[in-house]
Order: C-alpha cells, then structure tokens, then sequence
C-alpha cells in the first residue's frame, strides 16, 4: 500500500518482504523504517524501532516524509504504532493528530 500515488513526489510504500516502510523517489530509495508486527486481541501493534534515511538524503525532511506517510498507512489499515526509534517517539509526541495511533 502507498501512500501517495504520484511519480515524482516521494511516495512511501510498506515494502513487507523486507520489514520495513520505504520513501522513495522515483528509483531511490531516500529513507526506511524497520517494524515488527504484534498482534494481541484488540489490536495489531506495528514496533518501529529504527528510522534511517539514506546519507546522501539527509537534511531534506525526509525521515519526517516516511514517518508522516508510514503514519498514514498504519492509520488506514487501522493498526497501532509503538515507536522505539527517539526520532519516531518525537515525530508522533511533536504532532498530536498521530497521538491516538501510539499502542502505548
């Protein structure tokens, strides 16, 4: 599932082969986030422990690009987040429309 569908803005996509959510750029990949999924009864909980955004791509919002879209995605499958990554924990604590999504 994407989170955008243009070609030439950057889109994130939940690339679940590789456990992770990908902001790409047309064939760059620009930034990823790594996950886990647990499930309990009344929720499945995606675990984001580390966000990483490509050296060469640094300094250009990118990471808050995937944490926006990947936000976006959880919301929309109607799962739940538990940010392990501090740059993940501080995205969702700066941005109160993303509050309700945190498992924890």
């Amino acid at each position: 599932m994407a989170a955008q569908d243009s070609t030439h803005d950057p889109v994130v996509t939940d690339n679940a082969d590789a456990s992770r959510f990908e902001l790409h750029a047309g064939d760059a990949l620009l930034s990823y986030a790594d996950y886990t999924v647990t499930r309990s009864a009344d929720a499945t909980v995606v675990v984001v422990p580390h966000v990483q955004t490509i050296p060469e791509h640094r300094g250009q919002g990118n990471a808050a690009k995937l944490m926006d879209g990947l936000l976006d995605i959880i919301r929309s499958d109607g799962r739940r987040i538990e940010p392990i990554c501090p740059f993940a924990v501080d995205h969702i604590n700066n941005h109160p429309e993303h509050h309700d999504l945190r498992a924890c």
